[in-house]
């Protein structure tokens, strides 16, 4: 159990300090508190990868260099297992708010999503070109639906190149190629991390990581820049503005958000 520390000690920001004041005072328990008072798994807290729970026939537990568990994996290729398939998590709940932004300018495109339309029509132009969508002539609302079932489509995609990867430095892409790396689809490197992390698969520690670098890849290059694109399309490309920040802002008679 760690020691309980002082707000001070917990945040260097004033106003969460004070929130942390308040909090205690009306007797709500934060993750801080929750931290310090939970004890660690004793396997696994010197170091993540010794303790793998991958399949029921453990969980298996490994301290010493030379030992494996039931399938054979080393404490090499259960720490790798363990990164990889936290970076398949990730990659799949950063990458599925693309997914749902996808739908949305889809809905808007069709009419169907009340209160939701194509704002920035200027940045609608620029991704579709990215796309290869052809836009002359065209309706906005045309394009929008167009782009939105193609970045639809990047998700489930099984051979090939994600779109956005030729957007990234011409070296970039060169040594992502050479190492192999570059994503096929997003959810077809989701699964494939998940499949080959598993029992009696990919036992290779330095290869299970080069999946998992790609499996990010499809998230950053892939989900995640989708997400940016559509939001900026269906609410407007921001600017800089000044305003007020900080936990101080907010306000009893207002939406905050």
């Amino acid at each position: 159990m760690a020691k309980a520390r002082t707000n001070q000690e917990r945040s260097s920001d004033a106003a969460s300090i004070v929130m942390l004041e308040r909090a205690e005072a009306l007797g709500i328990i934060t993750a801080f508190q929750r931290a310090e008072n939970m004890a660690a798994c004793p396997i696994g807290a010197g170091q993540s990868g010794t303790c793998c729970k991958v399949c029921y026939m453990g969980p298996c537990r490994i301290t010493k260099d030379g030992q494996v568990g039931v399938c054979g994996a080393t404490m090499e290729t259960i720490n790798a297992r363990n990164m990889a398939r936290a970076i398949a998590a990730g990659s799949a709940a950063h990458s599925d708010h693309g997914r749902d932004l996808a739908f949305t300018l889809l809905a808007a495109a069709e009419g169907t999503a009340q209160g939701y339309e194509v704002r920035d029509v200027a940045k609608l132009w620029n991704v579709a070109r990215k796309y290869g969508i052809p836009t002359e002539g065209r309706s906005k609302n045309e394009v929008a639906k167009e782009l939105a079932l193609k970045g639809i489509s990047i998700f489930g995609q099984q051979m090939g190149e994600l779109v956005y990867i030729k957007h990234a430095p011409e070296k970039r892409q060169k040594i992502w190629r050479q190492m192999g790396v570059v994503p096929r689809g997003v959810d077809r490197e989701i699964v494939d991390m998940l499949h080959r992390t598993h029992m009696g698969d990919d036992q290779d520690p330095e290869h299970i990581l080069l999946g998992a670098v790609r499996c990010s890849l499809a998230d950053g290059w892939g989900g995640s820049m989708l997400a940016s694109d559509f939001t900026d399309i269906l609410f407007g490309t921001p600017s800089p503005n000044v305003s007020q920040v900080n936990l101080g802002v907010l306000k009893n008679d207002q939406v905050n958000i």
